[in-house]
This record gives C-alpha cells, structure tokens and sequence, in this order.
C-alpha cells in the first residue's frame, strides 16, 4: 500500500491510498499519517491495515491534485521542531563500472586511501552483519529538522551563498519514535536529498555545510519493506529539454550497508529516542546530474521516479529568498 497527503480544494488535509490509476482514495477521519501511525502502534495494529478499515466513499482525482500543487509531504510533524532529517552516505555500490573500479582502488594498503573510500571499504566489510550483530558505523550527517524540507512539487531553494544546488537521487527511511522510546518505521518513500556539490568538493570536511539545505522526499509513502532491488529512473529538464537522464539503484542488494544496520547506527543515541518525534533519513545517493558535472540552473525540474515505489517526485530549482550578505551578531 502506498499512502499520499495533500490538502482539498476545501483547504483541509486529507491522507489518500494511491494505486496505479488517476484517483485517490481519501480515508475518513484522517487528517496525518503520523497520527495513523502512533494509532497502530498503540492498538496494536498494522499501520496497512488500520488505513484499509479507513477507506472511505470519497475519492479525489490525482492528477488535479498534483497539477494544482496541493501534495503533501506524505509524513510530517504538527510541530516542524519535532521532525529530524538526517541521512548516511557511501551507502550504495554504483553501476558495475563504477564498481569495478573502486574494487581495485580498495586493493590498495589502507593508509593510502582517501577518508571517503576508507569508510566505503569499512562499509563494504562490515555494513551487512549477521542478524543480531552490530555492523560497521556509515558516514552520517544533518540536513536540518521538518522547516527544511519542502513539499514534492514544490521548489527547492537555492541559497544565495551556494556553489551549486544538484539533486541527489535516493530513497528515504521514515519514522515515528513510539510512546515507549521504541523507533518504528512507518515506511519508504523516494527521495531528493539536493546538496551543494561544488562546495563539497572543495574538501571533504567542508561535507556538513554542503548538506544544510533543503530537501524532498514523496510524494508517495510506501508501507511495508521497501523492495531488495530498486530500479528507477532520474531526469534533470529545462523546458522541454532533458539535459540529463539515468537509471538507478537502490535496495540493500545495492548497498553495501544493511537498512537495519544504517538505522542502527541513527538510532542508538537516546536523544533521537524521543516519544513522538519524526525522523527523516536518507539512505545515501545513488546517482545525481553533478556525476557528470551539469551546471543546473534556476527553472530547472529535477524528476526521480522508481518501480513500486508510485508517481514520481519532482522539483523545481528556485531562486534564494535572501541576498548573500554579511550576518551580523549583537552583543546583549
């Protein structure tokens, strides 16, 4: 099953089952997946099949929903404070070419590595543990909380003092802390994680700064495990352009890190335990247009689409709301 929220022409939330087809099927008496998933959670009950007993006689035509900008992010927070958006990479193996080659860069002695493909290597060792064992920590770090992440359809900022705003092409963990601590995963959903490339490169270390922007993720919630094999396709369109376009992988036979173990390794701080909060976390790139060093450019739609996985998330890239100027700090 596959859930979406948008808002009616009537200005109220409503949470839909999206099938195939051009409509939606409106559950009654739900206005947020987050409070259907703390609902499952206290009864007892699959999150599926509490949101099957809810499926009402209302129905609502998808294609105007998306056309006229009314999606949703498909799990948010009533408080934005309370939804933390993180993410892991070096997380993904690559086409077979690429493959191929960081497989002869690992038969080098480590100390002659680079920082990024030590933590490939440790990844590619260690990231998939026997089942109840600890794997090896990924990279992780911080994208922001929920006011920085934008609804599919909607753009994408792209800052003043930015170098560059490219897409990153993934898919996303969601989930909801339940009332005993206890982190339960509410289900996968496409993802555009959208980084400053360009800044990233400059050095390694400057990778936390690169990362403090916004991002999307949707526009479809797919409950249940997400699929061994994810097979998608990304496009970057200016007008009626397509300026790049390419497949894509994701799913843990994809990945040198086991789903289980990224949670892991996010979730073992007591702090991101909190009853009631929401986490965001993007399971690490796949592809993106900067792979072959496209320059994107206000106006320009990025589209990343996937099997199994509904309609696809799309943004456009727009202009920065503040002039790179000067921040000033007073003294109290």
């Amino acid at each position: 099953m596959r859930l979406t929220q948008f808002v009616g022409r009537d200005g109220v939330r409503r949470v839909g089952v999206a099938d195939d087809g051009p409509t939606l099927q409106v559950l009654a008496g739900t206005k947020r997946v987050y409070d259907l998933a703390l609902e499952a959670a206290r009864t007892g009950r699959k999150l599926e099949a509490l949101a099957t007993s809810r499926i009402g006689s209302e129905r609502e035509n998808y294609d105007d929903v998306i056309r006229e900008r009314r999606l949703l992010l498909p799990l948010d927070h009533p408080d934005p404070y309370r939804c933390l958006v993180t993410g892991t990479g070096l997380s993904h193996l690559g086409s077979a070419a690429a493959r191929d080659s960081m497989h002869a860069k690992l038969q080098a002695s480590e100390e002659s590595l680079t920082d990024s493909m030590k933590m490939f290597k440790w990844g590619m060792e260690g990231g998939k543990p026997k089942t109840g064992t600890i794997g090896t920590p990924p990279e992780w770090f911080y994208k922001g909380d929920g006011r920085w992440v934008v609804a599919p359809e909607q753009a994408l900022e792209l800052p003043a003092y930015a170098q560059d705003g490219g897409e990153e092409v993934e898919t996303v963990g969601l989930y909801v802390i339940g009332d005993d601590g206890t982190p339960l995963r509410v289900g996968f959903a496409l993802g555009n994680e959208y980084s400053d490339h360009v800044t990233e490169r400059q050095n390694y270390l400057y990778l936390a700064h690169s990362k403090l922007r916004q991002s999307c993720f949707g526009p479809e919630l797919l409950l249940g495990d997400m699929p061994r094999n994810v097979r998608g396709h990304a496009r970057l369109l200016r007008g009626n352009e397509v300026v790049w376009e390419s497949d894509w992988l994701s799913g843990e036979d994809n990945m040198c890190h086991a789903i289980a173990n990224l949670e892991h390794h996010h979730f073992k701080y007591p702090e991101f335990r909190v009853p009631g909060d929401v986490h965001v976390h993007y399971f690490g790139a796949a592809t993106g247009s900067f792979t072959q060093k496209i320059e994107t450019r206000l106006g320009d739609v990025f589209e990343i689409a996937a099997e199994g996985f509904g309609r696809p998330l799309r943004n456009t890239l727009g202009a920065a709301r503040e002039t790179n100027r000067l921040i000033n700090v007073r003294t109290l």
